[in-house]
């Protein structure tokens, strides 16, 4: 892999374009920043390509106190380290890289068992900047801070991220696919993989047939689930679904008052699917999904975060009968032992990414990805820094 470091950037501040968001809901704009060199245990990173997710989407509309302007959002991307800072022992320059929001220092209880993908140390608040100091690497000619995002920041063509944040990755696979692997295919695919558990013969329900839901259908699939039920309100998205693994389709705008979602899968089931998925962000949703489980054993994971903050309110009764729900971040998975694995997958043609990208866009379209993914026209939009 090519140095991207030189004697004229290591260890000094970068002048680069980012898009930056000034305030919540408004069209990212691009501008000139500095970025600062990475401090201890951090590493800088010239991105190549970048998506936007629905978490980018959710927390760009979101005013204060929980929103925080201005801001560089971007929390899928793949890049190549242009420099490190001290005490940095797994990347050296050059590494290509995932940054990744879920960090993973792999030394914390947390990140030492195998119950969790939690973090001890970085993963149990969300900070606005840098998790070790709390401080940002970015400002604009007037030295106004911008901060980070989850971690990442991958709005920029440069960005400083925390080691326990970046996943070295093989050359091999192409870089628009593993840009894929750094937030919303890997936690469909460890939703069903290993959250959940997915077994051969099963039913699945998913409900919301975004990039998250369709990786989870990807992963059912290759579990060999008997049946996949897609539940949303695009019927275009059933078309789309079968290329993923999706055997059913539920339109929740069809349902009754008096035969609700959560009796239409129970029919389609012989009872309650055995896994159900909530991949948008609803309570209410959430709880369509809990009913449409199976008394006795079912199970229904929690990707999407509530994007109202409303709590989710469940039967303590229908608990009591066997079901269960759980949340995941990042399908569980931890970043830097599962996403070469993922990774491998591809490169065996045992996983499939080529379907996700729907879109590519230069950096200088960044607002039409907004536009793409809102009107629910795209699945994943790539944009590339250099073109």
């Amino acid at each position: 892999m090519e140095s991207h470091c030189t004697p004229e950037t290591a260890r000094k501040v970068i002048r680069c374009k980012a898009a930056v968001c000034r305030n919540p809901g408004e069209p990212l704009m691009i501008e000139e920043i500095e970025v600062d060199p990475p401090k201890a245990w951090e590493v800088r990173i010239k991105i190549i390509c970048t998506s936007l997710c629905h978490t980018d989407l959710t927390f760009w509309k979101m005013k204060a106190p929980i929103g925080l302007f201005p801001r560089i959002f971007g929390h899928e991307a793949v890049g190549v380290v242009e420099s490190v800072g001290e005490h940095v022992e797994e990347l050296i320059k050059g590494d290509l890289v995932l940054p990744v929001f879920q960090p993973n220092c792999r030394k914390c209880r947390d990140c030492m068992s195998e119950k969790s993908n939690d973090c001890s140390v970085f993963g149990k608040n969300i900070i606005p900047d840098m998790p070790r100091d709390r401080t940002s690497r970015f400002k604009d000619l007037k030295g106004e801070v911008l901060h980070h995002f989850v971690g990442v920041s991958s709005f920029s063509e440069y960005t400083v991220v925390d080691e326990a944040h970046a996943v070295k990755i093989t050359p091999d696979i192409p870089v628009d696919k593993a840009c894929l692997l750094s937030c919303g295919v890997s936690t469909g695919l460890g939703s069903a993989w290993k959250v959940a558990a997915v077994e051969e013969g099963s039913t699945v329900a998913i409900f919301g047939l975004g990039a998250v839901g369709l990786a989870v259908a990807v992963g059912a699939r290759l579990r060999g689930a008997s049946k996949i039920i897609g539940v949303d309100l695009n019927p275009e998205k059933f078309e789309i679904g079968k290329k993923f693994g999706v055997t059913d389709f539920v339109n929740p705008a069809t349902c009754t008052a008096e035969k609700p979602i959560s009796v239409v899968i129970k029919e389609m089931t012989n009872g309650g699917a055995d896994y159900c998925f909530e991949c948008v962000g609803l309570a209410s949703l959430m709880q369509d999904a809990f009913k449409s489980s199976r008394e006795g054993w079912g199970k229904t994971v929690i990707i999407g975060a509530e994007m109202h903050g409303l709590p989710l309110t469940i039967s303590s009764y229908e608990l009591l009968r066997g079901k269960s729900v759980v949340g995941t971040f990042f399908g569980g998975l931890k970043s830097k032992f599962d996403i070469p694995l993922l990774i491998k997958k591809y490169l065996d043609k045992e996983l499939s990414l080529d379907g996700f990208i729907t879109h590519e866009l230069s950096f200088q379209e960044i607002n039409k990805a907004f536009e793409l993914l809102q009107a629910g026209k795209s699945l994943r939009c790539i944009i590339w820094m250099d073109r």
